[in-house]
């Protein structure tokens, strides 16, 4: 069993604060941490007149708050719960929090609170993630799984969504290869039964790491399938394409990306293949070829030469 963490109630009730979003529930954090010196624990302990006077906090927001008080006690339960599960709790100012993630979400958009269940150590390593259609073809599937293994073979971790297609060939080729994974979560994880099942010998042996951050009873829903995105995308240093269609999740995070300043591979098609690869070169993706090789060929690149991720 983990440590039981008394401030786990407390950031689990601040972490799912209704109609907050992430950047004013972080900005919040930032001031309790840094500017009053003070943890949760106490800043729940603090008035109404505190709140108002010291945080300059809103009616709204002071009622948020209240309301939020009243839930401490089922957050209380749901921490013990979770750690007597085997799980844990990875607050936005833990040492264990993945570091590139809080580099590339920033204050706007890193989650507050990581729920975890494997090796956390794997948050810390060299990573890169591999996206793409559930529907993927036969040739997408093979980059993924080439992708997967010269990734393994260098140690470093494979980030993936829990779908069929693309993402689910990166998770099995990465334990295929006796590589590293984190299965980034479109549910909460106490509802990835299971996952957890199917799973289990590679978790046990510290190979897969399953992360959620949302409320750990949240169901399966698009909505969060589509919120899951960003993390993955965040959890990455480099991020390979494998196949994308003009709309969907793996469309809009290359987008995102791009527009961020990202450098992102995708998979250069055939001329046979009918998805978005091509437009998202033409976007400004890097194209790699079925090897993960980069080179100019289609696109305009600053450089004529060849070079090898892998």
């Amino acid at each position: 069993m983990n440590r039981y963490n008394s401030e786990a109630p407390y950031w689990i009730t601040i972490a799912h604060l209704p109609k907050w979003g992430t950047e004013k529930i972080n900005r919040l954090i930032v001031k309790i941490f840094h500017q009053f010196q003070m943890n949760l624990e106490e800043f729940f302990k603090l008035s109404e007149t505190d709140w108002l006077g010291n945080f300059l906090l809103s009616e709204q927001e002071i009622s948020d708050l209240n309301n939020a008080k009243n839930e401490l006690a089922n957050s209380a339960f749901l921490a013990e719960d979770l750690y007597s599960q085997g799980y844990e709790i990875i607050s936005l100012n833990s040492p264990a929090y993945s570091k590139i993630l809080k580099d590339n979400l920033k204050i706007k958009h890193a989650p507050p609170v990581l729920y975890v269940k494997g090796n956390t150590q794997i948050l810390q390593a060299d990573s890169i993630a591999i996206v793409g259609s559930r529907d993927a073809s036969e040739i997408s599937l093979q980059f993924t799984d080439n992708i997967a293994k010269a990734a393994s073979e260098r140690n470093q971790v494979v980030v993936s969504g829990f779908a069929k297609g693309v993402d689910k060939q990166a998770l099995d080729s990465a334990i295929k290869y006796h590589g590293k994974s984190i299965i980034v979560l479109p549910q909460g994880i106490m509802t990835f039964t299971s996952g957890f099942k199917r799973y289990y010998q590679s978790i046990i042996q510290g190979d897969v790491l399953v992360l959620s951050v949302f409320h750990p009873k949240s169901v399966w829903s698009a909505g969060l399938a589509m919120a899951r995105n960003p993390i993955i995308y965040g959890l990455a240093k480099d991020i390979f394409v494998a196949q994308s269609s003009e709309k969907g999740g793996t469309w809009s995070g290359v987008i995102n990306g791009l527009k961020k300043g990202r450098v992102i591979y995708v998979r250069m098609p055939e001329d046979s293949e009918i998805n978005a690869n091509r437009l998202l070169i033409e976007k400004g993706a890097a194209p790699v070829d079925l090897a993960g090789n980069v080179s100019n060929s289609g696109v305009n690149l600053n450089t004529n030469t060849q070079r090898t991720l892998f």
